[in-house]
């Protein structure tokens, strides 16, 4: 019987870069996403013939909605600029839990503008925001690499004890890995 992996919804995330910042940056990850709706469509429609229904199609429309705690952040704000300023912006909605065996994550490719970014401030919980991106013509498949540092922003690594120096950023540290299964002793350690 084949097995199918299940995406966990967890792992859809959402970056974004101003298009006219393409060759100047990297796309962002936006901050504390709580939660990614993307729903393409096509209305279609069919004529009633002496021979069947013959079916009539639209072009493929994208509605695309991101919720995210409110935070000061760079993509936070290129959300502003795209809908105040009328700016195309790129956004990636990346599965990282579907990686491909060279180590690329699946991901869908679209710009547009945002067309709507409502921002609840209730006196009892966090600043939130629920923004919605017009998205043009259809997006692309395709795969993309995670820099270290997004998966680290994503989900932080293990850490060791030391100061952090140069350009170790792991504090000496290891992170546990599968073979460390059942590893290890229980005996005192003895200095001389």
């Amino acid at each position: 019987m084949a097995t199918y992996p299940v995406l966990e919804g967890k792992n859809a995330v959402l970056f974004e870069r101003l298009l006219e910042n393409a060759r100047k940056e990297p796309a962002q990850l936006i901050p504390y996403q709580t939660s990614l709706s993307y729903d393409p469509k096509r209305d279609t429609d069919s004529t009633t013939t002496k021979m069947g229904n013959v079916p009539t199609a639209s072009n493929i429309e994208t509605d695309l909605e991101v919720e995210f705690l409110n935070a000061i952040s760079k993509a936070a704000d290129d959300v502003y600029d795209s809908l105040y300023f009328n700016k195309k912006i790129e956004v990636w909605k990346v599965h990282i839990d579907r990686v491909r065996s060279d180590g690329k994550v699946y991901a869908e490719y679209m710009q547009g503008i945002v067309s709507e970014d409502s921002n609840d401030n209730d006196p009892d919980d966090h600043s939130t925001r629920d923004v919605t991106f017009t998205i043009d013509g259809v997006a692309k498949r395709g795969w993309v690499t995670l820099p270290p540092e997004i998966k680290e922003e994503i989900d932080y690594v293990f850490r060791g004890l030391a100061q952090l120096k140069g350009d170790d950023d792991n504090g000496e540290g290891e992170a546990f890995a599968d073979g460390d299964r059942g590893a290890g002793a229980n005996e005192a350690v003895t200095t001389e």
